[in-house]
């Protein structure tokens, strides 16, 4: 953020701003057509700016939500669960930003045999935008010992990974926000890296970061249900193009006591009790033909919880079966025929061994 912008945690106290002047007029001015253009056409949602928008009130509530505003090498970084214990609906918004706000993502119940928990689901009639140019955590970020995955929209303005070939909506925004899956707090020398890749002053970027062992960290990757179905289909080589619509759900499950153990059990949520359907165009041989590849259980490491997964394969995370990364249950619904189809199968023995139920 620049520097001359002021901190606002109660905007109706007459504070001022904590936002980009340039930004909060730009977003008064743009057209609905503008923020959320056709995507079947040409690529001109900005990300950045939706999502910044979306950001305001993990700021305005920072007190309430129980996460802390730091300033690192110019840049704006919000704790979400490191040295503060963050909450259910910072996770929540966490989410939204990572979708760039072009979902919406909602705490529900869910079919109690899977979960007698809550579940997140999410919907999107911009999938192609929301989950895969920002949401998918496709940024593998190391500075020495610092270690994070990256997702949101930095991503786009970075245009590192090979996946903006495909699917456009790289952009250059003048400023960019992105979320840290991380334990340790970035470093200057991290954001300074990130600056420079997503091409904006390092007082003109925002992280928001959480661990995946907290609240706000374990709901924002539970919440990647319909992202984890669109990029199994982008490997199969799918025409992402061809999908209008998703919903995703799938349970959350408690906050572990560890990120090793959280990270299998969020990935347990979508692997064993992801439910996701995506509304497509098209024929329909070729979802009859897709179909059955899909899903978790195509891989043949499915049916075991994560954490065993792992363990068997020497903590190698790439030495998965990368079939196996799928929601358990998908759903193709064709707009065109008015025929749905539907691939795969929760197992709620896994998740509860998982969960600890």
């Amino acid at each position: 953020m620049p520097r001359a912008c002021g901190i606002d945690p109660r905007p109706d106290l007459g504070k001022p701003s904590r936002w980009p002047l340039r930004w909060l007029c730009s977003l008064a001015k743009m057209s609905p057509s503008r923020r959320f253009s056709s995507f079947s056409g040409h690529r001109t949602v900005q990300l950045n700016r939706l999502a910044f928008q979306a950001s305001r009130h993990l700021f305005d509530a920072a007190e309430s939500l129980r996460l802390e505003r730091h300033t690192i090498a110019e840049a704006t970084v919000l704790d979400c669960g490191i040295a503060v214990p963050g909450s259910i609906e910072a996770g929540r918004l966490l989410a939204s930003v990572a979708l760039a706000d072009l979902a919406r993502v909602e705490i529900v119940p869910g079919p109690a045999h899977l979960h007698s928990g809550p579940f997140v689901q999410v919907t999107t009639d911009q999938p192609l935008a929301a989950c895969m140019a920002s949401q998918y955590a496709g940024w593998e970020i190391r500075e020495g010992d610092f270690f994070a995955m990256g997702s949101g929209p930095m991503r786009a303005a970075a245009n590192r990974e090979k996946i903006f070939e495909h699917i456009g909506f790289a952009e250059k925004p003048s400023s960019a926000i992105g979320i840290l899956e991380t334990r340790e707090m970035p470093t200057a020398a991290v954001v300074r890296s990130l600056a420079s890749a997503c091409n904006v002053p390092p007082a003109d970027l925002v992280l928001l970061v959480a661990p995946t062992a907290s609240q706000a960290g374990t709901l924002q990757v539970v919440a990647r249900s319909v992202e984890t179905a669109l990029h199994k289909l982008y490997e199969l080589g799918f025409d992402l193009d061809r999908i209008e619509s998703g919903w995703g759900l799938a349970p959350l499950p408690p906050v572990a006591a560890d990120d090793f153990e959280a990270i299998g059990r969020t990935n347990d949520a979508i692997l064993y009790g992801g439910q996701v359907t995506l509304w497509t165009r098209g024929d329909d041989a070729s979802l009859e033909a897709i179909g059955p590849q899909i899903p978790s259980r195509s891989s043949e490491d499915y049916g075991e919880p994560f954490v065993k997964i792992f363990a068997r394969y020497d903590h190698d995370f790439y030495r998965i079966d990368r079939r196996l990364f799928s929601p358990a249950l998908v759903r193709l619904v064709n707009l065109d025929s008015g025929r749905s189809f539907s691939f795969g199968e929760c197992l709620p023995e896994v998740l509860q061994s998982s969960f600890g139920d």
